[in-house]
């Protein structure tokens, strides 16, 4: 089970403060409706057929779940222009209606709370096309080199309703899943979780069968098909043995065997700094797909074209972003942060993309040294807009600003420089994960527990850098020997200290606020510095205010 039913009820009848700038459907997309509520999510057995000639498909899914308030219509999500076409219960057709991309479904008598049931869904139509993925998601219906099927599933955001009917929001998971795909062959499916077998079709298809183990996320389910070649081994990791497998078009399978080492360095990293991967139950898997890659759960998607950085480019512009695999880095990340601890609803999608684009630059102190990955995280803040606040739209399925990478890194980075204590800023990462296991979060809940841990005043340090445009701007000025400070464009309380360098002599902490501050020294001043690990703006100016 993956949430509070307190936490439920709470939310079910929440007025919506953006329903002016949002429709219908988004508030039955983005919210915890009566209708989701009342029913606990256990397990998906989801079945499904792809034509690719016709790019069509058709499929079933057994929905297994526990009942928590009596009721007798229940909310399921599928997006046009698919459509359910049959829902069997204990052996009675539902019935059901649609309204854009939620199906009502209604049971002859409201069910009883504590028992647990089950419904089969059959559906087919040509699912949605992925027109620019994995951004903007769907099926990606491509060809390799030689002319082969290449075909694959993205869709965050979008949901995983674009191609499969399921409880389309992120604050219930499944506390496990069965992944049944058929493909022709000589094509192969590699999904989630651990192939349990193969079955042989009398046609000449093929069914691939897998099962995750573990509670997954709806976008985090994934389906790829392609002529693969592939190999399996090993890592002795924190929690024993984690296997690993290998999943490229047959062409890649040399460069790929070198390229991949990658793969075995991230997961040493992370597991230093975030603690043990998160899945060993259902391995590890990074499988070559025709666009660019996407967090799937145990099934990691690739497809940087086998080159270091991100598409060839350093995104940092230091270099440091050229030694490893931008990708295979990135998306490796997000098994700790959006697969392990993932957000409840979209619009704390920074708690994914923060996390997972800081731990670039952790995996560059790994290897590197703290001050290449000082030199890393700073560089990308030329990608930082500060257009709107990283937290999105509650309750409509709306994430915030593209700032919650650079920007929600560079935030990270300045906390962990004001912590100025890497073992309990060590402690404090592995602390998120270990207490918030398998387990679907809000942004309070991450802030708390960072404030608690780190034994910080952190509430308008959060306010400053998520909900805020503003960066905050240490103006000074210096007369004689008496060095002036205080900081501008910040929210009410903000008070983060700042190391300066006086003269390129000793560091002094220092603690501005919004109003000025002196600091006197024994000799006249002629120059001073900023530590840049602070993501703040600096100002020097004639007179004080």
């Amino acid at each position: 089970m993956r949430f509070a039913v307190s936490f439920i009820l709470a939310l079910c009848f929440t007025s919506l403060a953006y329903a002016q700038s949002f429709t219908h459907q988004d508030t039955l997309r983005g919210s915890i409706t009566p209708q989701r509520a009342w029913w606990d999510l256990t397990y998906y057995d989801l079945s499904i057929d792809v034509d690719i000639t016709n790019k069509r498909i058709k499929g079933t899914n057994t929905i297994y779940f526990m009942v928590i308030i009596p009721q007798e219509v229940m909310q399921i999500d599928l997006q046009e222009p698919l459509r359910i076409t049959h829902i069997d219960y204990k052996g009675l057709s539902l019935t059901y209606t649609r309204e854009g991309s939620v199906y009502w479904v209604r049971f002859p008598y409201p069910l009883v709370s504590g028992d647990r049931d089950k419904i089969t869904i059959q559906y087919e139509g040509v699912p949605v096309e992925a027109v620019r993925p994995p951004w903007d998601g769907g099926f990606t219906w491509s060809k390799d080199k030689n002319g082969n099927p290449f075909v694959a599933t993205s869709c965050q955001g979008l949901g995983a309703s674009v191609w499969w009917p399921c409880k389309d929001h992120m604050y219930d998971e499944p506390d496990s899943m069965l992944i049944s795909i058929t493909v022709p062959a000589p094509l192969a499916d590699v999904s989630n979780g651990r192939l349990r077998h193969i079955d042989s079709l009398a046609d000449g298809r093929k069914t691939y069968q897998w099962f995750v183990s573990n509670p997954i996320n709806n976008y985090g389910v994934n389906v790829n098909i392609g002529k693969y070649a592939h190999w399996a081994d090993t890592l002795h990791g924190e929690k024993g043995i984690l296997d690993l497998n290998f999943y490229v078009l047959q062409d890649n399978y040399e460069k790929a065997r070198e390229h991949f080492q990658d793969a075995y360095r991230t997961i040493r990293a992370f597991e230093y700094w975030f603690g043990p991967y998160p899945f060993y139950e259902d391995g590890y898997k990074l499988v070559e797909v025709p666009y660019l890659g996407m967090e799937h759960q145990s099934s990691v998607t690739y497809g940087n074209k086998y080159r270091m950085g991100y598409l060839g480019r350093d995104l940092s512009s230091t270099g440091w972003g050229l030694k490893w695999d931008y990708i295979i880095i990135h998306e490796s990340a997000h098994e700790w942060w959006a697969n392990n601890v993932t957000y409840t609803d979209i619009a704390d999608m920074w708690i994914h993309e923060a996390f997972a684009s800081y731990a670039e630059g952790l995996f560059v102190d790994y290897y590197y040294g703290k001050q290449a990955a000082s030199e890393y995280v700073i560089g990308t803040r030329s990608d930082i807009g500060n257009a709107k606040p990283i937290i999105g739209k509650y309750n409509v399925n709306k994430e915030g600003s593209p700032d919650m990478y650079s920007k929600g890194a560079n935030m990270l980075h300045s906390l962990r420089t004001w912590l100025d204590d890497d073992a309990r800023w060590r402690e404090t990462l592995r602390g998120l994960q270990r207490d918030f296991y398998h387990q679907t979060v809000n942004t309070a809940q991450i802030e708390t527990y960072i404030a608690q841990a780190t034994g910080l005043d952190l509430k308008a340090f959060f306010n400053q850098y998520l909900r805020d445009t503003r960066i905050p701007v240490l103006e000074y000025n210096i007369k004689g020997k008496t060095f002036s400070f205080r900081y501008t464009n910040i929210v009410e309380g903000f008070n983060m200290p700042v190391y300066i360098t006086i003269d390129n002599g000793q560091k002094i902490r220092i603690t501005p606020t919004g109003n000025w501050q002196k600091l006197k020294q024994p000799a006249p001043i002629k120059t001073i510095s900023v530590d840049q690990n602070f993501y703040i703006g600096k100002n020097m100016v004639d007179k004080l205010n």
